[in-house]
């Protein structure tokens, strides 16, 4: 077994933009069919090393419709961040308001106990300025009401788009391993933790699906796949890693592939749960095997069938 390659990607599929020259890249080196695989995938691995040291970082390329959701999402968050803060204003400013008229309150609840005290000019003072100010109170009052039923509408508002974008209850994570000669799917290994799976997870899933034998393991330059612990397990099990080009998930099409495949093929399939779905997986991995591949050197070969005629010679 050659190589392994693992995918948990998703595949983008464009046109790339006319030239005239002709690009150097490491994958240039599969250019010449002639010449030994192991050969010509040592070379690939010190070739792209080498371009990394040397090429700047692109920024990545995101799905348009996720990014448009995670704008979505950041500006709804935002504007209520800020609904919630206007609202935080407001009822601080609206407290402050409520101890003035307590005191004003206070103050004329006095007035009327002491009238005797005061003169008849200061006692028509009192009276005049009273009315003004309980009015304005009532005024407020009817003001707050109108600006709490703005609020609510625009709490309502929020809800609803909300309510309009999709929703993710939870995730489940699958790991694409397949054999880059026979096209065996190696296994599907289900992580539950969804997006918070680690790699660590993800070694411990591959120590028991690689092969004694392999030489080459392509992958995706996920953080899974570049961190310590999958390290480890290169250095462990000696084979070789080799890191596809940055944001060209079709240098690992035979991956890509099957992730494409496997999608369409849970289509119209439903589960439950992680248990059935696993269930699910089980029998994708077998039918996958069996059936002819089109890929194949040899057509009408299913890659188990492919993978016996190697091991006997």
């Amino acid at each position: 077994m050659p190589a392994v390659s693992g995918s948990s990607g998703r595949l983008v599929v464009e046109s790339l933009p006319e030239t005239d020259q002709i690009a150097d890249y490491p994958g240039r080196v599969f250019e010449d069919k002639k010449r030994d695989y192991a050969e010509v995938m040592l070379e690939f691995v010190n070739r792209s090393r080498e371009n990394d040291k040397n090429s700047l970082r692109i920024p990545p390329e995101i799905d348009a419709e996720a990014a448009s959701l995670k704008a979505k999402k950041q500006a709804l968050r935002l504007e209520e961040s800020a609904l919630q803060d206007q609202r935080r204003q407001v009822r601080e400013q609206r407290r402050r308001e409520d101890i003035v008229w307590k005191a004003q309150k206070e103050n004329r609840r006095t007035q009327v106990l002491n009238r005797s005290h005061y003169s008849r000019s200061e006692r028509k003072q009192q009276d005049e300025t009273w009315p003004l100010i309980r009015n304005a109170r009532r005024h407020q009052v009817a003001q707050r009401q109108l600006e709490d039923n703005q609020w609510r509408q625009q709490r309502l508002s929020l809800r609803a788009r909300w309510d309009q974008l999709p929703i993710v209850t939870s995730w489940i994570a699958i790991l694409i391993v397949t054999d880059n000669c026979t096209r065996q799917c190696v296994g599907l290994p289900l992580f539950i933790a969804g997006s918070h799976v680690t790699s660590q997870m993800v070694v411990d899933a591959l120590r028991h699906l690689l092969p004694p034998e392999l030489l080459f393991l392509i992958s995706d330059r996920g953080v899974h796949f570049t961190a310590q612990a999958f390290q480890d397990l290169v250095n462990d099990e000696e084979f070789i890693h080799v890191l596809i080009a940055r944001h060209r998930p079709q240098s690992n099409g035979i991956a890509e592939r099957l992730v494409r495949t496997l999608k369409e093929w849970l289509k119209d399939k439903s589960w439950l749960d992680h248990l059935q779905l696993d269930r699910l997986l089980q029998l994708f991995l077998d039918d996958y095997n069996h059936r002819p591949h089109q890929g194949l050197p040899i057509p009408g070969l299913s890659p188990n069938e492919f993978a016996k005629r190697i091991y006997l010679f």
